[in-house]
């Protein structure tokens, strides 16, 4: 337990930057979709990010995971950490010259022909934020979270704060008759300027992170550098995959609905809005990685380091399934995060709030190729999800659009979370809990379909109608209680 409690204890300090931050970052959700004008621009925003992040993989090559595996050791950790930024200058160079050349190509290709300079903001974001992501590893391996947090923090700020000026206060001051405002700010540029603010940020983190960035011994390994990229390498098909299986549905639906290009855009700004909503249990999930990868690392030689990943891994899902269950009975509220015109698709909330926490499941049961150096094994399972998220989203999305392209994702990380446990147990045979995992979950929907059928004789009495909601959570953490807390305490 004392290692489940060290462990906790580096997540609470990365949630400072990913929950807070995410958190902070989720509140510009409400903030866009009530600025723009209409759910298409909300939609092309959506749809650049999901774009993005096929990108930025191909852009750091799983880079920071070898740094994990080859950089552990205290006496290897500054060659290696060379070695990787070196690599990373010379790849970003070439592949954000490359984009930078091809900006208007791209962007007819993406349905975007007016506007190349978003490909090219997206380069230089994404250019910049790969440089950084060494940086951000070496802090979390050398087990330094204050330091990550404040440059983390202050991307978000940076952020938040561009956001506000251009999309807020500009405006606001345009109508005040402070002309001064034209010289830095553009009427109707609302979607630019998200983007730009987003550039800000990464050009500002990265130079936060100069230091580490200053002290790289200017030595190359080539033996090394080989053995790095031999790790990683199966690692990008993974994240290459784990993105199709994320953002496929949502780069998709623009092309595979029968409407317009903006009627499609619209389509994909509803869903995106209300996966947003599913994702704020991915808060805690996000926050839980950047402390888990380098924990087992550090302790995966103890001899007890099978059974507290297991412990790990139950008490993830047993946290995760409490998040799932607060949004479920509190969905009516929950849903003023997003403006009413998105929420027709409000119904696909429950069955995303599932597939996002069966990802964070198979996050943790996925540690044992990397541990074991298997990690082609990872990329083959990987593929087949994402062949499955392919062929299923072309099947379902023109039949039943978004709503399909929601239950695609469930089933992806259904046969994903499975593979990579059923693999495991023959490899790396972590003895988890698995039929205790699944009866938290079942207590959630359990409890969710009570507060259903309960809502139509209680809408009206809002005292009771909440009183209910507290008693259904305090039946889950009593039952958390009865069957994992009382022996121990006892």
């Amino acid at each position: 337990m004392s290692l489940i409690k060290k462990l906790a204890g580096e997540t609470a300090l990365y949630g400072l930057s990913s929950i807070v931050g995410r958190l902070l970052n989720m509140l510009l959700v409400p903030f866009y979709t009530r600025v723009l004008d209409t759910t298409n621009e909300y939609g092309a925003v959506i749809d650049l990010y999901a774009t993005s992040a096929f990108i930025m993989v191909l852009f750091s090559y799983r880079m920071e995971s070898a740094f994990f595996r080859f950089g552990t050791p205290l006496q290897d950790r500054e060659k290696t950490f060379g070695a990787g930024m070196m690599s990373l200058f010379v790849t970003t160079a070439l592949t954000a010259g490359l984009l930078l050349f091809f900006a208007q190509p791209i962007a007819d290709v993406l349905q975007y022909p007016q506007h190349p300079e978003y490909i090219r903001w997206f380069t230089l974001i994404l250019a910049f934020d790969c440089l950084a992501e060494l940086p951000f590893a070496r802090l979390r391996l050398e087990q330094r979270p204050r330091r990550f947090v404040a440059i983390k923090l202050t991307n978000i700020a940076v952020n938040i704060g561009m956001n506000l000026f251009w999309l807020v206060f500009c405006p606001w001051a345009a109508d005040q008759g402070m002309n001064w405002v034209h010289a830095v700010w553009t009427p109707g540029l609302g979607v630019a300027y998200i983007f730009l603010s987003n550039l800000l940020a990464s050009v500002v983190t990265l130079l936060l992170l100069s230091p580490q960035i200053r002290a790289i011994r200017w030595t190359f390994d080539p033996v090394l550098w080989k053995r790095m990229i031999l790790y990683a390498a199966p690692l990008i098909i993974v994240s290459l995959a784990g993105i199709v299986d994320e953002m496929f549905s949502r780069s998709m639906l623009k092309y595979l609905l029968p409407g317009t290009a903006q009627e499609n855009l619209g389509q994909v700004g509803i869903f995106g809005a209300n996966y947003k909503l599913a994702a704020l249990i991915t808060l805690f999930t996000q926050a839980y990685r950047y402390a888990a990868e380098p924990f087992f690392f550090r302790h995966a030689a103890e001899k007890d380091a099978m059974r507290t990943q297991a412990q790990v891994t139950k008490w993830f899902t047993i946290t995760s399934a409490a998040g799932m269950l607060a949004i479920l009975l509190f969905l009516d509220i929950v849903k003023y995060f997003i403006a009413p015109q998105y929420w027709s698709g409000l119904h696909v909330v429950p069955v995303l709030l599932l597939a996002n926490l069966l990802l964070g499941v198979y996050y943790n049961f996925s540690i044992w190729y990397r541990l074991k150096d298997r990690t082609g094994l990872g990329a083959w399972i990987s593929i087949a999800g994402a062949v499955i998220t392919i062929l299923l989203n072309l099947i379902l999305i023109p039949l039943y659009g978004f709503t399909g392209a929601a239950w695609v994702t469930l089933v992806c990380y259904t046969f994903m979370s499975a593979a990579t446990w059923y693999t495991g147990q023959k490899h790396y045979p972590v003895p988890y809990e698995i039929g205790r995992m699944a009866l938290y979950v079942l207590l959630v929907f359990v409890l969710w379909v009570i507060n259903r059928l309960l809502q139509p004789f209680v809408v009206d009495i809002p005292i009771v109608l909440w009183s209910v909601r507290v008693v259904l959570l305090g039946v889950f953490a009593g039952a958390v209680y009865q069957g994992e807390l009382k022996k121990r305490l006892a």
